[in-house]
């Protein structure tokens, strides 16, 4: 077993090999010139401010690598705020100093549209301002004297403008002629694609007088069945400045549309339903936005109107209720027709909304019409109906003037005696 050695025998042994030291009983002074008494002062603060920090991290229910990555976070955190903030003040100050500074409009080129005729300032000393790539299209212009007919022919586009989140779009064109637009044309939609080819003509009845004081004006859309279609771009042409010697053919890119001559009426979205076997044509008028205001306060008071016309000829009718003061009316009200099957390919639907008036003549507000004799998004809707029966498509349409639906589909007023109905 060890032994253990008394404790005075090796206090002896300890004493005996060193020498005396006399016990410290103050601080040694250092030699870096600072008193004694602020390192007092200091170490038992430090002291304090450790056991008080170990205090607090050991009251959080947390491990110490958890509160620590906290707190980095938290700091790096701090840190990008705050280098943002700087970043933003610095570019305040350099608009600031840009807007201050002179503009020199003779550096600017004269490529600018004019669609810019009042430009951003900050933009104006930068030249001319890059325009949006939104595509080209290829048409067609001819006109036949003889027959006082103008054929505009919309042949393909390219390169268009992505519109949809797939990066792609649904174009469709839609032409008419300026100032007087009685008649508006529209092509067939065809789905994602940026390089639609058409090959479509469409005819306008036209003066030569009035020919040469007319603008033409072609417009390509991005189709969208559940919300307003978006406009992708347009080409105005002069007609009084073509050369009408022959045919014309060109590419050209496609502006910015004009926001000036276009009346906004509205948009209306309705569901049709066609069962073949029970000989039932369902309309279901969900809603309209936007609509064109027709009393003073800025407010209309909507109602929809509904007909039936069968080979051109007025039918049947119904309307919706009216909703008071609103630009934005929803009604979600549905209209069954007995259409037999062999007459569904004789009818024509039009659609109009009017705005009530207790004191007054009613006034319309805009006109759609959709069947054998439409065309554009419309003719498609009713295509989509009779492919899909039984069940119903519901798709938005922009409203037009009474004036232009009524000049294209030229329905015959007078009603025909029974015995001479076509059914």
């Amino acid at each position: 077993m060890p032994t253990t050695l008394p404790p005075h025998r090796s206090t002896a042994f300890r004493n005996a090999s060193s020498p005396a030291v006399p016990p410290i009983t103050a601080p040694l002074p250092l030699t870096t010139g600072f008193s004694t008494t602020a390192n007092a002062t200091i170490n038992p603060i430090a002291a304090i401010a450790t056991h008080y920090i170990d205090d607090v991290l050991n009251r959080i229910p947390l491990p110490r690598w958890a509160i620590y990555t906290i707190f980095v976070c938290g700091g790096v955190l701090i840190l990008i705020c705050c280098l943002c903030i700087c970043i933003k003040c610095c570019c305040k100050k350099g608009k600031k100093q840009q807007k201050n500074g002179k503009i020199g409009l003779k550096e600017a080129n004269g490529k600018t549209t004019t669609a810019l005729v009042q430009p951003d300032v900050s933009d104006v000393g930068y030249g001319a301002t890059k325009q949006e790539e939104r595509g080209k299209l290829l048409y067609s212009l001819e006109y036949n004297a003889a027959h006082t007919e103008l054929i505009v022919g919309i042949k393909k586009a390219n390169g268009l403008k992505a519109m949809d989140l797939g990066k792609n779009s649904d174009p469709y064109a839609k032409v008419y002629i300026l100032p007087d637009k009685i008649k508006t044309c529209e092509t067939k939609v065809l789905k994602n694609t940026l390089n639609p080819v058409y090959n479509e003509h469409f005819q306008f009845q036209i003066s030569k007088a009035n020919l040469l004081k007319s603008t033409v004006v072609m417009q390509v859309y991005d189709f969208n069945r559940f919300s307003k279609h978006m406009i992708i771009g347009e080409i105005r042409l002069e007609l009084g400045k073509a050369d009408w010697n022959h045919v014309m053919e060109e590419w050209q890119d496609l502006a910015e549309p004009a926001k000036f001559e276009d009346e906004n009426l509205g948009d209306i979205c309705f569901s049709l339903r066609y069962v073949p076997t029970a000989g039932k044509l369902t309309v279901i008028i969900l809603e309209a936005k936007n609509l064109k205001s027709m009393d003073t306060g800025g407010n209309s008071d909507p109602y929809v109107k509904l007909q039936l016309a069968l080979d051109k000829r007025k039918w049947r009718k119904r309307k919706t209720s009216v909703k008071k003061k609103t630009l934005d009316p929803y009604y979600n009200e549905s209209f069954t027709f007995d259409v037999a099957f062999d007459q569904i390919q004789r009818v024509n639907l039009v659609i109009s909304v009017w705005d009530h008036d207790a004191v007054s003549r009613n006034d319309p507000i805009g006109k759609i019409f959709l069947g054998v004799d439409a065309a554009g998004n419309q003719l498609k809707h009713w295509a989509d109906m009779l492919s899909n029966p039984r069940r119903p498509v519901a798709q938005w349409h922009n409203l037009l003037s009474a004036q232009q639906v009524n000049s294209t589909l030229t329905l015959k007023k007078k009603i025909p005696l029974a015995n001479k109905l076509p059914f």
